[in-house]
């Protein structure tokens, strides 16, 4: 519900025009955003949320159109003179020092001294008072960010966003890497804060959040602004979707054909565990099957992919691909067997952003590429161009950086790493996170003609509606340890929560 006063907008965008060595990102895009409200902006990956969200930060400046604030015409020139006006934006990526403590990050930049001297004692009390605010006084100011989970983390930016005299705060996928609870635990926290009169921009892939908490739209295609002013308990989600992708998506998830009865096993995950994260966990994946791991985020789903692919090191246990018994904790061993892994943190984890897609592509195979010890880098793009254009990457430039391109794309750039090395099972940790309705379709379509091409799958991801309408058989984790395994077919979300809690409280 908007609070404040509605006439008027906190926020006017108009025309916003902006470009890089020739390519538009922006083409005309308008924004007003009213005081107390939640304004949701939709758009596929690569439709101009993100540069939109740089210029109103300070971060780029607009080559046209005009900025007003309260009415009043405005130049953001920099982050710093965004914060000046109220405006603080939290970041996808979260901007944390990991090495300080909270109440170091919360007022890093601004710290309080004391005739010239910093001022802790007040420093502490500020953050505890901004962490009570946020409904998480039980955190200590003390503590060390790099200890808290990715939802702690968020808090930390939010309260670093609310230390100054913030009257809008921009939120790019908040609830990417937060669990069932901490997602509700946000929403009260949006809802607080537009009671107060803050204004929040949320941006979020998940349609379903947006009719949770949102109060008006803005969606973006190709740069511009092709509806505004729209209201969430009004507008359908089918013209949601359509004003995003130009097309209407009728089926999520392709339909499962199930996997042979005598498919072979290709992975025999047998008694893997890891001391305090995970134990006892055995299962096998035939081939052209795809198997989902679900439960809560913190139940060890990202550590046991990790360990099958030789990236952590198993207190116990095998794995096995085929008759091949892997060394424990090698990742070479693991990739020259024929496994890859599709991390959850793809751009600290996966790609080499500053460097071009065909050397992102060609990273696990790059001997093959290699002759008298020199590479061919001719035949790197000729192999990087084919899976561009097979899975349909925009722009498909083998020489574009890999840190310019949407979400979506660089998931892609992910998958076609592993399609080049002819990869027998693939690993997929959060495969569509931070990524569009559109191209999460498309993703969701390859996976299925991986499965079919008789790759084995394993599927890790936050949403339990995703693992089950990827999933073939889904194994149920709690607290690290496997709790069911079932056919897909036969559980639902409600049943999966249920065991989770189950497993949780047991």
């Amino acid at each position: 519900m908007v609070n404040g006063d509605t006439g008027t907008s906190l926020l006017s965008m108009r025309g916003i025009v902006k470009g890089f060595s020739g390519v538009a990102a922006l083409k005309g895009v308008d924004l007003d955003v009213r005081a107390g409200e939640v304004h949701c902006v939709l758009g596929q990956n690569g439709a101009g949320k993100s540069t939109l969200i740089k210029i109103l930060s300070g971060a780029y400046q607009p080559d046209a159109g005009e900025i007003l604030w309260n009415g009043e015409p405005v130049i953001i020139s920099s982050p710093f003179a965004a914060i000046g006006l109220g405006i603080a934006t939290m970041y996808q990526e979260l901007d944390v020092v990991n090495g300080l403590t909270i109440a170091e990050n919360i007022f890093l930049g601004h710290e309080t001294a004391t005739m010239g001297v910093l001022n802790r004692r007040r420093a502490t009390r500020e953050t505890r008072e901004l962490l009570t605010r946020l409904g998480h006084g039980d955190l200590s100011p003390n503590r060390e960010v790099g200890t808290l989970s990715a939802a702690g983390k968020q808090i930390v930016s939010m309260a670093r966003a609310l230390s100054h005299d913030t009257r809008l705060i921009v939120m790019d996928e908040p609830s990417a890497v937060l669990d069932a609870e901490e997602v509700r635990n946000l929403f009260r926290v949006v809802h607080e804060l537009t009671a107060q009169g803050i204004a929040v921009i949320y941006i979020s892939h998940r349609l379903e959040e947006i009719r949770q908490i949102g109060d008006r739209i803005t969606v973006l295609k190709d740069g511009m602004s092709v509806a505004s002013d729209l209201e969430v308990a009004s507008t359908p989600t089918p013209e949601l979707i359509h004003l995003m992708t130009g097309r209407t998506l009728e089926h999520a998830f392709p339909p499962r054909p199930g996997v042979a009865a005598d498919a072979p096993v290709v992975l025999d995950v047998e008694g893997l565990s890891l001391r305090a994260t995970f134990a006892d966990v055995s299962f096998q994946v035939r081939a052209g099957e795809v198997v989902g791991l679900a439960g809560l985020v913190g139940s060890g789903r990202s550590e046991i992919l990790e360990a099958i692919y030789g990236a952590r090191k198993p207190t116990a246990g095998t794995v096995r691909l085929g008759d091949r018994l892997l060394k424990p904790g090698s990742v070479r061993d693991a990739v020259s067997a024929g496994i890859g892994l599709s991390p959850e943190e793809r751009k600290s984890q996966g790609l080499l952003l500053e460097e071009p897609l065909y050397r992102n592509v060609t990273l696990s195979t790059i001997a093959r590429f290699a002759r008298l010890g020199v590479l061919d880098e001719r035949r790197e793009r000729r192999a990087t161009a084919e899976q561009l254009d097979a899975l349909e990457v925009r722009p498909s430039n083998p020489d574009r950086l890999a840190g310019t391109l949407s979400g979506g794309n660089q998931q892609k750039i992910m998958l076609a790493r592993w399609l080049v090395h002819g990869t027998k099972v693939l690993l997929l940790d959060e495969p569509t996170r931070g990524v569009d309705v559109g191209a999460r379709a498309e993703i969701y379509a390859l996976i299925r003609r991986l499965a079919e091409a008789g790759t084995a799958l394993v599927v890790v991801s936050s949403e339990i509606e995703e693992v089950l309408g990827l999933a073939d058989r889904v194994l149920v984790i709690s607290d690290g340890r496997v709790i069911e395994t079932t056919d897909a077919s036969a559980i639902d979300e409600h049943g999966v929560l249920d065991l989770v809690m189950k497993g949780t409280a047991a």
